[in-house]
């Protein structure tokens, strides 16, 4: 199965969500009036893509329609894939491109964080990368076995300090050892922080601001959030965006939900772009994202002829 069917199938519940309610508007006719209209916003909010992204949808399509004098709602919905995928920030290539960078993964507990770095760092070294990983998760129970774990299936060089350590001071000497041997990708792994949580939030603000002042290379932070939480997930970013500057956000736990709408709230409002999509919990199973792939599987296609 190829990665795309593995996303749509992933996938299936969100687009099941979404076309049970189309097509209840659909019933009642092809008409582009505005209860159409307010129907599309509806049933787009309602399969949480959010409400400032669902406006903009809406917003740029009466335009199409109106210049290309549509005829129907199935001639607006043959637009939707091509409007949803306009959407979504663009840029992010740069994060894990050819160049020297260093990643933060940052996110609440649960999202898979060092699943992610596990996941990225096995590309990147199969890719030719020469990757070094960071666990500043010094906190969770066996969060370093985890990830010593990745690093071992993966091949590359962890640095580590004793549970309970300084994360900051975990970073510093990750980056040390970056700068000795010559890695061109360093995967920094940080302890999950609840967005409510004003002083675990500032600890991770000094974390990300070592790392800054640090570096010698490139520093990017990247949310990692699962796509089950929905709209909570938004606020997440947002809190996670306002303290640390987010540079992009990967999406997991796309499979089996409901609520892969979710994606699209949090690049639109935030200005993020997708960097990676995890649809599972095997070691291929986290891919570059494709914002036309993802319309396609979120929604599928409305031909009144089928």
């Amino acid at each position: 199965m190829g990665f795309f069917d593995r996303i749509s199938e992933g996938l299936s519940r969100s687009r099941d969500k979404f076309k049970e309610q189309m097509n209840v508007l659909l019933d009642r006719g092809p008409d582009l009036d505005d209860e159409f209209w307010d129907g599309l916003e509806e049933t787009l909010i309602l399969s949480d893509v959010g409400a400032s992204a669902a406006s903009t949808i809406v917003e740029n399509l009466r335009d199409q329609a109106t210049r290309k004098a549509l005829p129907d709602a199935y001639a607006v919905l043959d637009l939707l894939n091509d409007q949803i995928a306009d959407t979504f920030a663009e840029g992010g290539e740069r994060v894990f491109d050819e160049d020297a960078a260093i990643v933060l993964f940052v996110g609440i507990n649960g999202t898979g964080k060092t699943t992610t770095v596990g996941k990225i760092a096995k590309e990147a070294t199969d890719a030719g990368r020469h990757v070094l990983l960071g666990s500043a998760d010094t906190f969770r129970a066996a969060a370093i076995e985890q990830l010593e774990e990745w690093a071992r299936r993966a091949d590359v060089e962890i640095c580590t300090r004793e549970r309970g350590s300084d994360p900051a001071s975990v970073c510093y000497d990750t980056i040390e050892r970056a700068e000795s041997t010559g890695a061109d990708l360093v995967l920094v792994d940080t302890a999950g922080r609840l967005h409510t949580s004003a002083d675990l939030m500032r600890e991770l603000e000094k974390v990300v601001n070592v790392v800054r002042k640090r570096a010698n290379m490139p520093v990017y932070t990247v949310l990692v959030t699962d796509a089950t939480t929905g709209q909570n997930g938004l606020q997440q970013a947002r809190e996670f965006d306002r303290a640390l500057d987010l540079d992009g956000v990967v999406v997991t736990k796309l499979d089996g939900t409901a609520k892969g709408g979710i994606a699209l709230a949090v690049s639109h409002e935030l200005d993020l772009p997708v960097l990676k999509i995890g649809v599972g919990e095997g070691i291929d199973d986290l891919k570059d994202f494709d914002a036309h792939d993802f319309a396609r599987a979120l929604i599928g296609d409305f031909d009144k002829r089928a």
